[in-house]
């Protein structure tokens, strides 16, 4: 995330909530890589309304990736990183060491009273095994049990890429990555943004390439629901698609103009989603607003993009 991250969209909030406005807010991803016809079959989009059922999301399993507070931990990472601990926090997902050494942001945590559970960090392309191997063991020292490949999609011009090939090359990275971070002790994920349901020159989407083609048994999947809607695919069917192999979920709203939006405010139904958790193999919830703490908003606003997403996994009930 702190590599490579999509510009957030304009956000705004002019009309009632409805299954049409999710649909429409993501047709703004089409237009935005070109694809006309990226939604030949789009999912039906859940109503905003939270269910009211007896199951919940686990507290210790409540988690916040970090690139959400980018410049507020640039300017104080102590402060920051107390606040969430105050907040409730107990784990963190991070992006990066905030300009720190391995050794040293995990002092930063432990003095804190956070874990950093999973972290994100790009596989080598083309792919190196003495660099992937120092980020295991960067990993390791932070204590991460999770470590996650966080961006692809984009060519060197920066449209969407379209050739499955490339996919296919990238999963076989990927499985040299799992097997490697296997050895290291550590469980090797994908996280994905709305550029890998493009469709492509074959008729698949990378998605498709990237779940049929990796070994279950050395990739999962965080599964990003707000890029996920973005992408026209409910998350609902891309865990029944894919069971156990979720393990992560990146929970993020979406607004009506197809913009990031704090956990509740927006239109995503996390409950019905959660609801399918024990079949997707959901380990972590982990919270995130890409624009959090950027203009107009401050770097301050995203302790309380923290605090409210926090407050919303603690209480709701599916």
């Amino acid at each position: 995330m702190d590599q490579q991250i999509n510009q957030p969209e304009p956000t705004a909030v002019s009309e009632p909530v409805s299954r049409r406005a999710v649909l429409r807010a993501a047709t703004v991803s089409a237009a935005a890589v070109g694809a006309a016809g990226m939604f030949a079959a789009p999912a039906a989009a859940a109503p905003a309304a939270q269910s009211h059922g007896r199951r919940r999301v686990p507290v210790d399993r409540i988690s916040i990736q970090l690139y959400t507070l980018r410049d507020q931990l640039a300017a104080d990472l102590p402060g920051t990183l107390d606040a969430l601990r105050r907040i409730g926090y107990r784990r963190v997902e991070h992006a990066g060491f905030v300009g720190r050494t391995a050794a040293q942001f995990r002092a930063a945590l432990d003095e804190a009273g956070l874990r950093a559970t999973s972290g994100h960090t790009g596989i080598p392309q083309p792919f190196d095994a003495a660099t992937w191997e120092q980020a295991l063991a960067d990993a390791n020292v932070v204590g991460c049990r999770k470590i996650v490949h966080p961006y692809f999609g984009r060519d060197a011009s920066g449209q969407a890429i379209r050739d499955p090939n490339v996919y296919r090359a990238l999963a076989r990275d990927l499985n040299k990555a799992g097997r490697m971070a296997e050895r290291a002790g550590l469980d090797f994920g994908y996280h994905n943004h709305q550029l890998e349901f493009v469709p492509l020159t074959d008729g698949s989407t990378g998605f498709d390439i990237l779940t049929g083609q990796t070994d279950p048994r050395l990739v999962h999947f965080e599964l990003d629901l707000y890029w996920t809607w973005r992408g026209a695919h409910d998350p609902v069917d891309v865990i029944r698609a894919n069971r156990g192999r979720i393990r992560q979920v990146h929970v993020k709203d979406l607004d009506v103009e197809g913009g990031f939006a704090d956990l509740g405010d927006g239109l995503i139904d996390f409950g019905r989603i959660f609801a399918h958790e024990r079949e997707a193999g959901i380990e972590e919830y982990i919270v995130e607003r890409d624009d959090a703490g950027t203009p107009p908003r401050s770097p301050a606003d995203a302790l309380d993009t923290a605090r409210v997403g926090f407050d919303y996994l603690a209480s709701l009930r599916y």
